[in-house]
């Protein structure tokens, strides 16, 4: 039959078994027209194809969308509460049982009055208008033994010190010497600045210890009777600068030779134009010590940073509590002696936002994040156990009896964390969203877990990040409410006094007390920074100094 012919072919019937069937009729078409139909039945198919994938991948992008908004809802309008399917089931399994009131209950032991030992007592005398007479016999009331009542007030006032300096003149005609000889000026921070210690003591802690914003101070004095401008101000702190630096290099030569560090990071607005730096954001980092808390201002968050920080450490390995931001990865690859111990609270919240962003997800990730409380509760019971002058081998036996147990809770964290990957191809898991947010958990768990085991033969090593977090929230606070500093020389003064209150606090010492005392040692030196550190440093300073600078500063009175 010619290719090119088209003949339409009658119907015909085919009989089998006594059944008749019928069939279509059969069309006769040019070869070239066959495979054009072909060609547009395989294009159609594919976009067919194509079509469904695009939707699955639209539907999952719309899960995810919603995962946010229901993440996003949750942090600003949800409660804190991590275990709200737990206390559901309760309440359902004891419907009896009423909540826990919040504060003290009824009928349980006080703790009594705050005692305060440490604040002066001012006594007045509270008289009657008129000696008391019996009302039927006019017999007058006698002395009886008098009645105490405390109020406790806080005196905030400002005023000038007017210095009434002596003056003696010579009344022999002797020569070379002075016609007249003046008592001294009593000393001063800055020799021409008109303002005494207490002033630049509260600027100082109102601005990087209560993180507050100076100009709320600066309102504060001027309804007291003593107005202050902001640029005098700046030019005082600018100068003061220059005292501090001594010691806050020694806090940093000091933290060179510990052991262990919590390290954290957060952006840092600098509002100078500064020559190769674009924009404003700048980054503040955190080292923390047992001794020691750090703050420096860099440009950026990258790995050089904590490598310059790290490169005079004095010992020979280091362990370096932090998440899992890339940078501190590249730390620990440039400088081989550092060991890094990743944050279990970040883990931990990987379980927690999943639960938040898909409550598909919610009973499967609070079972995980229980299972992180049991490694957490084992390793406090274990911790309090734990002698640091042994090695582990040397413990006690109710010591080895918690580590063994934590070891076995791990390895299965590890084996169904394995079980899980292993059964999950990530090329199959493009169409299940919630099977490919398991698969990126448990593989992030997977990538970090050396680091996540550091606290297993280092006792002494905590399983979270928690106090290096702690430490910059304070900062984080000032940036909120100061939105950063006005300059580069300021944004350098900040990580200073951050660096030297938060490491008087982590001794205890008084803050103020502190202050009080360096700033009388320099005004002393003539307004430089005291030669003797060890009276200020708490790791040199005597017991006897330490234990006084740990109270309030002393009434001057």
């Amino acid at each position: 039959m010619n290719a090119s012919c088209q003949t339409l072919m009658p119907a015909y019937t085919n009989r089998i078994d006594n059944d008749v069937i019928e069939t279509s009729p059969q069309i006769i078409i040019s070869e070239r027209e066959y495979l054009e139909l072909k060609w547009e039945v395989g294009y159609w198919q594919s976009l067919h194809q194509r079509s469904i994938l695009r939707e699955i991948k639209l539907k999952q992008t719309i899960k995810e969308k919603e995962g946010q908004i229901r993440d996003l809802k949750n942090r600003v309008f949800g409660k804190k509460s991590e275990k709200k399917s737990a206390s559901k089931d309760k309440s359902k399994s004891n419907p009896d049982k009423l909540k826990r009131p919040r504060g003290q209950q009824p009928g349980s032991k006080g703790h009594g009055r705050t005692k305060r030992p440490d604040l002066p007592e001012q006594e007045e005398e509270s008289n009657l208008l008129q000696d008391p007479i019996c009302p039927n016999c006019s017999t007058p009331y006698v002395p009886d033994e008098s009645k105490e009542a405390e109020i406790i007030e806080v005196e905030v006032k400002a005023y000038t010190r007017k210095i009434i300096r002596q003056c003696m003149k010579k009344e022999c005609s002797c020569k070379g010497v002075p016609t007249t000889v003046t008592a001294p000026m009593p000393p001063k921070v800055i020799p021409k600045s008109p303002y005494g210690i207490s002033i630049m003591e509260a600027v100082l802690l109102s601005k990087f210890h209560y993180c507050q914003p100076t100009n709320r101070l600066l309102n504060q004095y001027k309804e007291l009777g003593l107005p202050i401008s902001p640029g005098t101000i700046a030019g005082t702190l600018k100068k003061l600068k220059e005292l501090f630096q001594p010691v806050y290099d020694a806090l940093y030569n000091h933290q060179m030779t510990e052991d262990r560090f919590h390290n954290d990071e957060s952006s840092w607005k600098v509002f100078e134009n500064v020559e190769g730096k674009i924009g404003n954001r700048w980054w503040l980092w955190v080292s923390r010590s047992v001794s020691v808390v750090y703050f420096q201002i860099a440009q950026g968050r990258g790995a050089n940073v904590p490598v310059e920080y790290f490169q005079n450490i004095q010992k020979q390995k280091i362990i370096v509590i932090c998440d899992r931001y890339s940078a501190y990865k590249s730390l620990a690859r440039q400088l081989p002696f550092i060991i890094l111990a990743f944050c279990w609270a970040h883990v931990r919240r990987d379980f927690l936002d999943a639960a938040r962003k898909y409550p598909d997800l919610e009973e499967w990730a609070l079972c995980w994040v229980e299972k992180f409380g049991e490694l957490y509760h084992i390793n406090n019971l274990r911790c309090k156990e734990f002698d640091q002058k042994f090695p582990i081998q040397w413990q006690s036996a109710s010591f080895k009896e918690q580590h063994e147990q934590l070891v076995e809770k791990m390895d299965v964290i590890a084996k169904d964390r394995d079980a899980f990957i292993a059964l999950h191809n990530p090329d199959d898991l493009d169409s299940d969203l919630l099977s490919n947010v398991k698969y990126k958990i448990f593989t992030s768990l997977k990538n970090h877990w050396n680091g996540l085991n550091v606290y297993i033969e280092h006792p002494e090593v905590p399983m979270d990040n928690n106090k290096g977090e702690r430490s910059i929230r304070n900062p984080v606070t000032g940036r909120k409410n100061f939105y950063g500093s006005g300059s580069l020389w300021s944004s350098q003064l900040a990580a200073i006094m951050f660096s030297i209150f938060q490491s008087m606090a982590l001794w205890n010492i008084n803050c103020k007390h502190w202050l009080r005392s360096y700033l009388t040692a320099c005004a002393r030196n003539n307004g430089k920074a005291p030669e003797d550190l060890s009276l200020f440093l708490p790791w040199d300073m005597d017991e006897g100094r330490r234990q006084r600078l740990l109270k309030p500063v002393p009434d001057s009175s």
